[in-house]
């Protein structure tokens, strides 16, 4: 059978239904695709790794303890948060470390098939389906543990932590969608990388992750304005039992999230091209 030949060059008419249509096309074509890449990679991260899957939320719950420690001597002082302080920052640092790890996904999965992108014919697209399936596998192993502190630490069940797959892939989608938007440049130009990692280290220290939103002053107005603050609490209330404040807010995030991730993903299709010109 004939192989399809295809050439990458920029297109003087771009046509987003044709787009569309191709994007969507050949992430249904490339699930197997996808999936083999995942299981690749997931068995590569933790073949050599004494620990194993351990890892995938050790450091989340590292930097919780942490915070936890902190409090508890006395050498910072954290608000009243309403739920114990140890399910308080584990959920916060758990539910970071998925968003960020979502934003890094498209970047890394584009970055390491970058030696394939020229050579060989396949839909790009299933790099990025390959990268979710690592961050829903990821995700639920943290979600095991989140669920244990949940118990552990006097909360038990609620109806409302039935919902907690929904939270975790509106989590996921938030972070997939910024992290397709940031992919292009960031494949030109190492130094975005770089960049992108400090900002979010700053970031997590205006969000809502390890301490609840002030009372008021600047802070508050900062943290209340981060589209990353609803996506934290809101999905911390509903997996702890707490009636959601934010929840209009979050429901605004992810109703503008669902287009912009069409946008951002018909923009990864565009990029493809010029990528390939610039690797080559």
């Amino acid at each position: 059978m004939a192989l399809e030949t295809r050439i990458y060059q920029k297109e003087s008419n771009v046509r987003p239904g044709k787009l569309f249509k191709e994007s969507f096309r050949d992430i249904y074509n490339s699930r197997f695709l996808a999936r083999q890449l995942a299981e690749r990679d997931i068995k590569a991260q933790y073949r050599q790794s004494y620990l194993g899957i351990i890892w995938a939320f050790l450091t989340p719950l590292a930097t919780a303890a942490v915070w936890v420690f902190l409090n508890l001597s006395g050498t910072i002082k954290i608000t009243e948060t309403g739920i114990p302080y140890p399910v308080y920052a584990f959920t916060g640092t758990l539910l970071w470390s998925i968003i960020t790890e979502a934003i890094n996904s498209p970047s890394g999965s584009t970055k390491s098939a970058r030696g394939l992108l020229s050579k060989i014919n396949f839909p790009k697209e299933a790099l990025i389906v390959s990268g979710i399936y690592k961050l829903l596998f990821n995700s639920s192993i943290k979600i095991l543990l989140l669920v244990a502190f949940v118990f552990l630490f006097g909360i038990g069940f609620h109806w409302s932590l039935l919902l907690l797959p929904i939270v975790i892939l509106g989590a996921v989608l938030f972070g997939v969608t910024i992290g397709l938007f940031l992919t292009p440049i960031g494949m030109l130009y190492n130094d975005v990388s770089k960049i992108i990692g400090m900002g979010f280290s700053f970031l997590m220290y205006i969000t809502p992750v390890v301490y609840s939103v002030p009372e008021q002053g600047i802070m508050r107005t900062i943290m209340e304005i981060n589209p990353f603050t609803p996506i934290i609490l809101t999905s911390r209330d509903l997996i702890t039992g707490a009636s959601p404040e934010y929840l209009t807010y979050y429901l605004i995030i992810l109703a503008l999230t669902v287009p912009l991730f069409v946008v951002a993903l018909l923009s990864y299709r565009i990029s493809i091209p010029i990528i390939v010109e610039r690797s080559a």
